[in-house]
């Protein structure tokens, strides 16, 4: 399968809907265990990456994903800013110069934006943040593409497994960040990143079905 840059446009476009419609979700998981402003944050650098898209929606989906990841960085206040920011930054990167994407692209794109998160964030499986979305999807989605070249169907395994990190967060106690200042108090509650993530890879896996 070839990913487009138009689909990456609207897999973009997407996102800001899909975290506008959940803003107010992501601001009450962050309530519980930060500072109660995930969703607002999300919602207005996104808003931000959509009225930058138009003026670079005409270059390689590297430059694309990298204005994303400025824009972000500049506009989304908290620990999300960066760590967001860095991952478009990371998968602009990757996907340097290319003005559509197979399927070893897309792995490569989200692998390298991972790791991005991973290396700013020095997050772990189990630390109770973004990365217990990411590490789960990202290994399903390599094992599906190892059994079948079928990207949909890879993308759709890729986002249960975040789905399912997403809950899995629920029973950890939080060791990265705001939510590790509350102990055990944080136990119980699921990470308002892992949710915006598991939310992110899911608009890509719609984008590319429609």
């Amino acid at each position: 399968m070839t990913v487009t840059k138009n689909q990456i446009v609207t897999w973009l476009d997407k996102t800001a809907e899909v975290l506008f419609a959940n803003k107010e979700y992501l601001t009450e998981l962050d309530s519980a265990i930060g500072d109660a402003d995930h969703g607002i944050n999300m919602d207005r650098g996104f808003r931000k990456v959509n009225e930058k898209l138009p003026s670079v929606a005409d270059k390689d989906i590297g430059s694309i994903l990298k204005t994303v990841g400025m824009t972000l960085i500049s506009s989304v206040g908290g620990a999300a800013g960066p760590l967001y920011g860095t991952f478009y930054m990371r998968s602009g990167m990757a996907a340097a110069a290319k003005e559509e994407l197979d399927n070893a692209d897309v792995v490569e794109m989200l692998q390298a934006g991972v790791d991005g998160i991973v290396q700013r964030g020095r997050a772990e499986r189990e630390d109770k943040t973004m990365f217990d979305a990411w590490a789960p999807a990202m290994d399903a989605l390599n094992a599906a593409l190892a059994e079948d070249d079928d990207l949909i169907a890879a993308l759709t395994a890729a986002v249960a497994a975040a789905e399912q990190g997403m809950k899995d967060t629920i029973p950890l106690q939080a060791k990265k960040g705001r939510a590790s200042y509350l102990g055990e108090r944080s136990i119980g509650h699921q990470d308002p990143g892992a949710t915006s993530s598991y939310l992110i890879l899911n608009a890509l896996l719609e984008t590319l079905e429609e």
